[in-house]
């Protein structure tokens, strides 16, 4: 159980906290080491190597709290750098891990002050019901979700079972539901029912009363009934008939394959694109939509990834120079019946934080029928 006036000796008021940090421009993969202006302290190393183990949690839960890749990378650098700056004060009345959540979570609610919502088409308006109809980019204005890669918030762990949870956790329909909340909402729900916190630790950490943490996330487990999709039984994406779907995916798109893919995929499946905003539902429209673009054989290169627990694809187009050029990051919702929703990100510059390249690898071999997610 934390100390009040422990934790309180470690972080200070959160606005104190921030004022600390205001003004100071940081480049978006900063050290947290590198952005020192004295010279190092006598802990650095023991301050390395007891909060590196939290990295990869810490960045999960701030990309939970604010839906972004990038967002929660510049708030996780900031929690590095606010918790170097306390360590001296660290007392040890509370958990080392607590303690970088507490800081990390009211960074998050500052960060979020400033910011609109993220969300994905789905949540923004109604399925278009013309497949045919022009879908020029009409959401320029809007914020988008942007997908996780798994490579960077997956346990280090040979444990399964944490490894599933993990990614349970981060489900691309979860972190979009929780969009919804009101940010103190969002961060009561996460702390108590996806870390499982104390309603009375979750409280001292975001200085509330036992009673408003309970009534908040009260309030938030019922919003998040109203705003989040029927639940599915999403399978593993390392489990062969995932690996099978992602492969018909694949192959049906690098082969133009059109009936492959209406075998892949379910008849209640849904086809969202943030370029452009538009979303279809069911499985005839989303064929009509993507027949438009499918091509010839050979337009399309694709290699296989994970983001959000589930399995993707990073998707390369031919353009008219005859070049693969990166097109979209593309997650995919597999169930044990068949694709359910395809979700692309028309942003080549997810590209570089998934670790791919532009263009595809000059060796880059046929993936149909060898699709591997990892």
């Amino acid at each position: 159980m934390l100390s009040g006036a422990g934790v309180r000796s470690i972080d200070g008021d959160p606005d104190e906290v921030e004022r600390m940090d205001a003004g100071r421009p940081r480049a978006r993969h900063e050290s947290v080491l590198s952005t020192r202006v004295t010279a190092p302290e006598p802990d650095d190393e023991r301050f390395v190597r007891m909060t590196e183990p939290f990295r990869r949690e810490l960045r999960a839960h701030c990309y939970r709290m604010l839906g972004s890749v990038e967002e929660a990378e510049d708030v996780l650098q900031e929690t590095y750098i606010r918790a170097w700056r306390s360590y001296g004060r660290f007392e040890g009345r509370s958990s080392l891990r607590v303690w970088l959540y507490r800081i990390a979570t009211n960074a998050c609610l500052t960060a979020l002050k400033h910011r609109d919502r993220r969300m994905l088409p789905s949540g923004a308006s109604a399925p278009s019901d013309d497949p045919d109809g022009d879908v020029a980019a009409r959401g320029s204005d809007s914020r988008w979700l942007e997908p996780m890669p798994d490579t960077l918030v997956t346990p280090e762990s040979e444990d399964p079972s944490a490894i599933a949870a993990s990614r349970a956790s981060l489900r691309l329909a979860l972190i979009a539901s929780l969009q919804h909340l009101p940010a103190r909402q969002r961060a009561v729900l996460i702390l108590r029912d996806v870390l499982d916190l104390p309603a009375a630790e979750v409280a001292q950490m975001l200085d509330m009363s036992v009673p408003a943490v309970k009534s908040a996330l009260q309030r938030a487990r019922a919003r998040l009934e109203q705003v989040a999709p029927q639940a599915d039984e999403l399978a593993e994406p390392t489990e062969t008939g995932a690996l099978a779907l992602l492969d018909q995916y694949i192959t049906a798109f690098e082969q133009s394959d059109l009936a492959l893919l209406e075998r892949a995929l379910r008849t209640d499946a849904a086809l969202e694109m943030t370029s452009s905003g538009t979303w279809f539902s069911g499985k005839q429209n989303c064929l009509r939509f993507i027949q438009r673009f499918l091509g010839s054989p050979g337009v399309y290169r694709m290699l296989p990834t994970l983001a959000n627990g589930q399995p993707a694809v990073a998707a390369y187009r031919r353009n008219e120079d005859g070049v693969h050029h990166a097109f979209a990051l593309v997650v995919l919702t597999t169930t044990n019946t068949g694709i359910a929703r395809i979700t692309l990100f028309n942003e080549p510059g997810l590209f570089a934080m998934f670790g791919f390249p532009m263009e595809p690898p000059a060796d880059l071999d046929d993936h149909a029928g060898h699709a591997t997610a990892g």
